[in-house]
């Protein structure tokens, strides 16, 4: 079966339908096609007990996590709760240096000042079996939303909400956090309305929809797999956005960073409005993030915004530092990009005492990059333990991969959890070798498929193909992320100008190879000018499709991802 819609160029139909998109049906993202509520396991449960905490105005603690799909959970469930008229509601989120990740005992006895009843873990508590032990021995219930793969043993929690826990037959296992807390309140709201609990109460019965917003961005930042519900659920709340129809603190974001919030896309949630939440937990307190998505006013969230712009250029320039650092220590094990010959090991693990430990992630994220296999970052962290950060590629599960060494290595690892792609674990500091080691054998062990350095493509393109409808079409016909790519294309051009913007960027104008005489604008991020050729010579360049607005105007644009020649 293959896609047809008159309203589509050629290209736009090729793309999609190599994602497997067959029908224009597909493209409508309607939430009558969102998965079932009661699909996911345990989610009436669930739905009781808040319902119970709810009427009784029980004290509900929302735990969260300290990125920005914690974030955005962390917010979700505190509107929708008080939304539907809890007042005893308050959140507490682990500040990354002081307390570490999830519900741990520390933060347990943090939660004792708000006396709770009620303890709901939003992106998180699926691994933490002793901080749920310290709350039922205290007499606090513990409700677990959580999208993180699972350990062998469950913590004894009142509820578990995971659509990855066991015989879970939900059939996205991609939710991210948010998407997992969003469904439990949606069940809520349908829940108190069977109870009449409204009417009763004199409340008009919220629009939890308009929490889309915070759903579209707490899962593109935090790079889950961009399957047809998750799809759905990031347009619905791109489409809020666009509108304005979404919270003042998302719209403070897009204004900090001169972004037309009209034109918003999944890359815009990506690539603006996720790293300056997530810049408050690496470097201070999510909390900040949380208070600026919770922002009543304008003003409110402008001051707000402007704090995580400052943390996330501060970020930027502490991630310069460390990736430097890391690029020598790379270059004294005479390591190789992949466009040369590969040298061992298939896995890159680096350690150095001054890096930072709220951004080792992206410093790992970026060497993966640039050397096409799993990376792992350590930081040093309290009472002589290190933690570490892991970023990897497609075929290899990284967070298996942790489980193979801590089952064959039982005293090694003192903690681990995460995805296929990311990671996180602690390890002491004397182990850090004998890490290294068991984790190279295991990557040792695994075909040679997916360390296949050749850069995806999806083709070459036609001179008929560079023009803005197709572009524009390219931008907006669905949301791009995780599993399911924006397109990227290669080919070769003349390289007819070219001039540094920032010390950084280049800003081009290219011409097909083929003779054609058109004159594309490109942009190349984050480069080393040496790398480049003069003007008026020949390059191979891999690169999406953009639309630069400006004043106005649209444009196409070509946004370089790396220099093939």
């Amino acid at each position: 079966m293959t896609l047809q819609s008159p309203t589509l160029t050629p290209l736009v139909q090729r793309i999609l339908e190599q994602r497997g998109i067959t029908s224009a049906q597909e493209l409508e993202f309607s939430l009558k096609d969102l998965l079932p509520i009661s699909s996911l396991k345990n989610i009436q449960y669930a739905s009781e007990l808040l319902c119970d905490a709810i009427q009784q105005q029980k004290s509900i603690v929302i735990v969260g996590d300290f990125d920005a799909d914690g974030a955005t959970a962390t917010t979700l469930s505190y509107k929708a709760l008080t939304l539907m008229g809890a007042k005893r509601v308050n959140y507490v989120v682990p500040n990354r240096f002081e307390f570490g990740y999830g519900l741990t005992p520390e933060i347990v006895q943090v939660t004792r000042k708000f006396q709770p009843n009620l303890i709901i873990t939003v992106d998180n508590g699926i691994s933490s079996t002793p901080g749920v032990a310290e709350a039922n021995a205290l007499g606090i219930e513990v409700l677990v939303t959580d999208h993180h793969l699972p350990a062998s043993k469950l913590p004894d929690a009142k509820v578990i909400v995971n659509p990855n826990q066991p015989n879970d037959t939900f059939e996205s296992k991609a939710l991210a956090g948010v998407g997992v807390i969003f469904y439990v309140m949606l069940a809520v709201k349908r829940q108190l309305l069977n109870n009449n609990y409204f009417t009763q109460q004199q409340i008009a019965p919220p629009d939890l929809l308009s929490l889309l917003d915070l759903v579209a961005l707490g899962t593109v930042a935090d790079v889950v797999p961009l399957d047809k519900n998750n799809r759905i659920l990031v347009e619905q709340g791109l489409r809020r956005i666009r509108s304005g129809r979404c919270c003042a603190g998302i719209l403070a974001l897009f204004a900090i960073a001169k972004r037309d919030f009209t034109r918003a896309v999944s890359t815009d949630l990506g690539f603006v409005c996720g790293p300056r939440l997530n810049a408050a937990g690496r470097l201070d307190d999510i909390s900040i993030g949380i208070q600026c998505l919770l922002a009543n006013t304008t003003e409110e969230a402008t001051e707000l915004a402007h704090t995580l712009n400052d943390l996330n250029n501060e970020r930027k320039q502490i991630e310069v530092g460390m990736q430097e650092q890391a690029e020598q220590i790379l270059a004294d094990l005479t390591l190789t990009p992949p466009d040369s010959e590969r040298q061992t090991p298939r896995i890159i693990c680096l350690h150095h005492k001054s890096w930072h430990e709220g951004v080792i992630g992206i410093v790992a994220a970026r060497i993966k990059q640039r050397y096409a296999c799993p990376v792992i970052i350590f930081a040093d962290a309290a009472k002589e333990m290190i933690k570490g950060s892991c970023r990897s590629i497609e075929g290899v599960h990284i967070r298996d991969l942790l489980d193979l060494v801590a089952t064959q290595n039982p005293e090694l690892l003192a903690n681990f959890g995460g995805h296929a792609m990311a990671a996180g674990l602690t390890i002491k500091a004397n182990d850090f070798e004998a890490f290294t080691q068991a984790i190279q054998y295991q990557v040792s062990k695994l075909k040679d498929e997916p360390f296949n350095t050749t850069p995806h493509s999806d083709g070459q393109l036609a001179n008929t193909d560079f023009n803005l409808q197709t572009a524009e079409q390219l931008r907006t016909i669905a949301p791009w992320g995780q599993h399911f790519p924006k397109p990227v294309f290669d080919g070769e051009f003349i390289l007819l100008s070219r001039k540094l913007l920032k010390d950084k960027h280049l800003k081009m104008e290219l011409q097909p190879l083929n003779g054609a005489k058109i004159k594309i604008d490109a942009i190349a991020f984050n480069i080393t000018l040496a790398e480049w050729p003069e003007t008026n010579q020949t390059i191979a360049i891999l690169f999406e499709y953009d639309v630069n607005s400006f004043r106005g105007n649209q444009t196409l644009q070509l946004i370089v991802n790396q220099l093939l020649s």
